[in-house]
Parts: C-alpha cells; sequence; structure tokens
C-alpha cells in the first residue's frame, strides 16, 4: 500500500474463532482495529472512521442505528464490508459539495462551492483563496479573469478541480 494510506502497517493475528470468517477473507488485528484480506476486505470501526475522515464513535452510531451495515465478528467486534463503505463513502460524499442552483453541466466533478476569503493581485495574475467548509482551496488565475468575473473578497463562488487546473466559477 502507498504510503499515508489509512491501511499502511495493519497487520496481525487471525482473531476469529476457526470456522467464522466468510470464505475468502483472513482477518487481522492490528494497532487500528481489525481489517480483512483476501477478496473483497471488510474494515473495523477504526479503520472505516479513518477512511471517512469521522470519529470511530460517529461510525459506531451509524451501525447501530442501521445507517451504515455491519455484521458482528465472533469476538463481537463490528465489521463493515468493503463494498458496502465505498458505496456509503460515494453517498455520503456527493451531498457534501452540493452546486448552486442553475449551475451548468460540466464534466469536472471535483466541485467546492464556497466563499472568496483572500484576492491577491499581481500585473498578470491573481491568487484566489477560497473556504469551502473544511476544505481551503487556493488557485492562481489571470488578473483579467479576476477582474472580470468581479471576484472579490466575501463572494460565492464554486472552484472546479480538473486535473491540475481550478476553474472558478460564480452561482
Amino acid at each position: 500500500m502507498p504510503p499515508g494510506h489509512p491501511l499502511t502497517g495493519v497487520r496481525g493475528r487471525c482473531h476469529e474463532a476457526p470456522g467464522t470468517l466468510r470464505p475468502g477473507r483472513l482477518a487481522v488485528r492490528g494497532r487500528s482495529g481489525t481489517a480483512y484480506a483476501a477478496g473483497v476486505p471488510s474494515y473495523s470501526v477504526g479503520l472505516a472512521a479513518r477512511l471517512l475522515r469521522v470519529s470511530p464513535e460517529t461510525v459506531r452510531r451509524w451501525t447501530e442505528t442501521g445507517r451504515l451495515p455491519a455484521d458482528r465478528a465472533a469476538d463481537g467486534s463490528r465489521a463493515v464490508d468493503g463494498v458496502v463503505l465505498a458505496a456509503f463513502a460515494e453517498e455520503r460524499a456527493a451531498g457534501m459539495h452540493p452546486l448552486p442552483p442553475g449551475t451548468a453541466a460540466t464534466s469536472v466533478r471535483n466541485s467546492f462551492a464556497g466563499i472568496v476569503t483572500a484576492v491577491r493581485l499581481d500585473d498578470v495574475a491573481a491568487q484566489v483563496e477560497i473556504q469551502s467548509g473544511p476544505h481551503h482551496v487556493v488557485s492562481v488565475v489571470t488578473r483579467e479573469s479576476v477582474e472580470q468575473l468581479g471576484i472579490t473578497v466575501g463572494s460565492t463562488v464554486t472552484a472546479r478541480v480538473k486535473s491540475t487546473e481550478v476553474h472558478i466559477e460564480l452561482p
């Protein structure tokens, strides 16, 4: 796994009773909880929380209320199926950065609606800083674009990220 991946360094011993694992899975306990390998993985509450960027308590609450389905291992711990977790993550992310009504359709999928917190103008270029929820986006665009769009501190904009470029749009 690449460095910094939430599962990097997870290793340990099988903690399930013999014959209690689903076929094709190997349970291992690591520093952050339980992970399942081979075939489609399952994740412990702790690992699911790290991948979703929430607290383990939030994942436990979601599993207890049925919002995020989870199985119980022989030792009583919860395990979230990898396919279920992936679908949940996509569904949850879909509503995190809603586009303003009337926004034109685009192939750019990484959009960050937010407020401009700083604009620095140079002779040719401009640096625009945007706060979109917990995300801080900084974009360097032409000065002409900033002036034509009337972007100032306090403006509501949408930063669209495609490859190495950021496009800023007004609502």
